[in-house]
């Protein structure tokens, strides 16, 4: 008898291991093009993660690891990186990958006209296939933060047959080399994923099906979660946490994050806020420590610099200011518009709109005239990029180089630079900055750069987030990390 309820515990550790199901998730938006050439938003990443395998991941120590490349080595001078490609690698199509196509990838997201990676790989000056599994970037000049750029989407890879038969309509089947194939997208409604059986690390992965349904509003994703019909709730909201823990069917998961959001302004010509004097005193009349209080439960980090306080890269030389209404007002009193008026755009779900309905009237109680108005994310990003904008409550995921934090909104070629800032000194810096790989000589220049910006306020950040995630205890093996990016591999659902 004993043997019979041994063996029979075996079958059930099996069908545990291969348990499989579907897993629902509810996201704080809808992505963008599920494209990484041309996507920018942070919930694709989230999709991406499942679908699309990259050159090199991170790890939750912020670490690189290897994920389609397994090595990679910089020449003597840092002018070239080779890159030895994993084997045995299928795409979703059914082709495998190999170092024409890893090549084939990389030059469009170089050189083709929808890419929104050309920033991100400008100093590449060639990529070279040195043999079947070894590919070779040559640089114009040294560029640390490379490394992180193959960690993110200019180093997921799609079958480039795949890419030439879909053309303009990549996005709608997306055959990346990642653990789930695209399935069906309903635009604001969910997309749907499915196991791809030739993934190269397919014991990692114990589900069948993942669902992601866009719920902005952060309370309705609470409900959706509690009542059964979400398994795991991405960016749960700061004041959601005591329901989370007082529900026995529910976990809680956090993670303090790389990510922050910022007040963008638009410095074009004819904006109400291109004086810096009145940018000064804009952020004079915020309270950070308030507004975390406030809208976020104290669950968030007060900031003012991309890089989160007591990160490697912060600068301990300027921290956060208190409020000071009394300069706000003397300074508004020297600004070239005594009362300037202007319009802050905001996602519309909760956090970020409580958020700016704060900063509304903390600035208007310095003098300044705020409007708010919220509009759907990819609203919001279509119509800051087009610089339809006098400012704009904006969030960045963040990234492990602190050039990734920094560069994309304040380059003057920077690919989030919506504002129009440009500041030969600021580039200058920054491209220093970039060529060095020793971390001391990094600091030093990163932290020159937070004087610039923070004297210029082109960007005026305001907090970093916390990841907080609400799961069904049906789930297991989930692993949160800094990027927020939610990894399926390990990851199961009990029936």
């Amino acid at each position: 008898m004993r043997g019979v309820v041994f063996a029979f515990c075996l079958l059930l550790g099996a069908a545990a291991a291969h348990a499989g199901g579907t897993l629902r998730i509810g996201l704080n938006e809808d992505p963008d093009a599920l494209d990484p050439a041309r996507s920018g938003t942070f919930v694709g990443r989230i999709v991406f993660a499942a679908v699309c395998d990259k050159l090199i991941d991170t790890d939750p120590n912020n670490n690189f690891v290897p994920q389609l490349a397994t090595a990679w080595s910089w020449s003597p001078d840092n002018l070239a990186l080779t890159l030895t490609l994993r084997d045995g690698v299928l795409f979703q199509d059914g082709e495998r990958l190999d170092a024409e196509a890893a090549a084939a990838n990389l030059q469009r997201y170089r050189s083709a006209p929808e890419s929104l990676r050309k920033g991100e790989l400008k100093p590449v000056s060639a990529v070279e296939v040195v043999d079947p599994r070894t590919i070779r970037l040559r640089l114009a000049q040294p560029y640390a933060p490379l490394l992180a750029a193959l960690a993110d989407r200019a180093g997921m890879m799609i079958s480039p047959k795949g890419m030439t038969r879909l053309g303009q309509h990549l996005a709608d089947e997306l055959p990346c080399a990642g653990p789930f194939k695209l399935t069906e997208r309903v635009a604001q409604d969910r997309i749907v994923i499915d196991r791809f059986p030739g993934y190269w690390n397919a014991g990692a992965i114990k589900l069948d099906r993942v669902i992601y349904q866009p719920i902005p509003d952060t309370t309705v994703r609470l409900v959706n979660l509690k009542s059964g019909q979400l398994d795991i709730a991405e960016r749960l909201g700061p004041t959601d946490v005591a329901q989370v823990k007082s529900d026995p069917r529910l976990r809680l998961i956090t993670e303090p994050a790389l990510a922050y959001h910022s007040l963008a302004i638009n410095l074009a010509a004819g904006r109400p806020l291109l004086d810096p004097v009145a940018r000064e005193a804009l952020e004079a009349s915020i309270d950070r420590v308030a507004l975390n209080q406030v809208v976020m439960d104290g669950q968030y980090v007060p900031s003012n610099q991309f890089e989160a306080p007591g990160s490697r890269y912060y600068n301990p030389n300027r921290p956060v200011p208190p409020r000071d209404l009394a300069k706000a007002k003397a300074l508004l009193a020297k600004s070239t518009t005594p009362r300037p008026s202007f319009t802050l755009l905001c996602d519309n779900q909760p956090v970020e709109l409580q958020a700016a309905e704060v900063i509304q009237s903390m600035a208007n109680e310095a003098g300044f005239d705020v409007k708010v108005s919220a509009m759907e994310a990819n609203a919001l990003v279509a119509q800051t990029r087009s610089g339809d904008f006098d400012a704009a409550l904006v969030l960045w995921s963040g990234r492990v180089d602190p050039d990734g934090n920094v560069s994309i909104w304040l380059a003057s070629d920077g690919f989030l630079n919506w504002g129009h800032y440009n500041n030969p000194k600021f580039d200058a810096i920054l491209g220093a900055a970039r060529a060095v790989t020793d971390v001391p000589k990094r600091q030093a220049l990163y932290r020159d750069l937070t004087d610039v910006y923070l004297t210029d306020r082109p960007h005026i950040v305001l907090y970093h987030l916390k990841w907080i995630y609400g799961l069904s205890d049906k789930v297991a093996g989930f692993t949160p990390s800094p990027d927020g990016l939610i990894r399926l591999q390990g990851v199961s659902v009990a029936p």
